[in-house]
């Protein structure tokens, strides 16, 4: 360009200038660990709920009068529903029954039979399976009647849409839906009948 212009001299090629490395700023570790939103729990419905429960009602009831049949000849044991003879040590008895029956059922499988039979479980928050000490915890509401009623009572009026029970919410637990689906890779074929 220079001898295209006389009395001009070329101008000296631009060097390039390094651009300064910024050091990355240090990031805060995050209070609570980061959550896999891959994985979703359906939450049970209060009527399936329920219905599991009856059905755990109905067989503790049917165990307790054939124990109770046997026992008769030696040991006069009233039921549930006397309530003009049911003293102290029977009802204790039959709370204790109930109680024991949910806290084994539930820390083993998360299900009692009333629960698979309506495909329904329960789980810690996050959807793992639940321990003794929480399935003892979360067993105690269903155990004892009048606490029940409240327990659902304040957990339908103080908690609406959560679908928790207050001994949910003090074990840390949730009910929720099972699915039964084929594991993958394997097919079941059904012959026609």
């Amino acid at each position: 360009m220079a001898d295209a212009f006389p009395g001009t001299s070329p101008l000296p090629e631009p060097v390039p200038t390094p651009v300064p490395v910024l050091e990355p700023l240090p990031v805060a570790e995050p209070e609570h660990p980061l959550m896999d939103h891959g994985r979703t729990l359906y939450l049970a419905k209060w009527s399936t709920r329920l219905w599991a429960w009856l059905i755990d009602m109905i067989l503790v009831i049917l165990f307790l009068n054939i124990v109770r049949g046997i026992l008769e000849p030696f040991w006069q044991v009233h039921t549930i529903w006397d309530l003009g003879h049911l003293g102290l040590f029977d009802y204790g008895v039959d709370i204790l029954i109930f109680f024991l029956y949910w806290t084994i059922c539930e820390s083993y499988k998360g299900q009692s039979i009333g629960k698979m039979v309506m495909n329904i479980r329960v789980v810690n928050r996050d959807g793992t399976k639940i321990h003794w000490g929480t399935a003892a915890i979360e067993s105690l509401g269903k155990a004892f009647l009048p606490v029940l009623a409240l327990d659902c009572l304040i957990g339908w009026l103080a908690m609406p849409q959560t679908k928790l029970r207050v001994f949910n919410r003090i074990s840390n637990t949730l009910v929720i839906k099972t699915d039964y689906r084929e594991p993958e890779g394997i097919l079941y074929v059904k012959d026609k009948e």
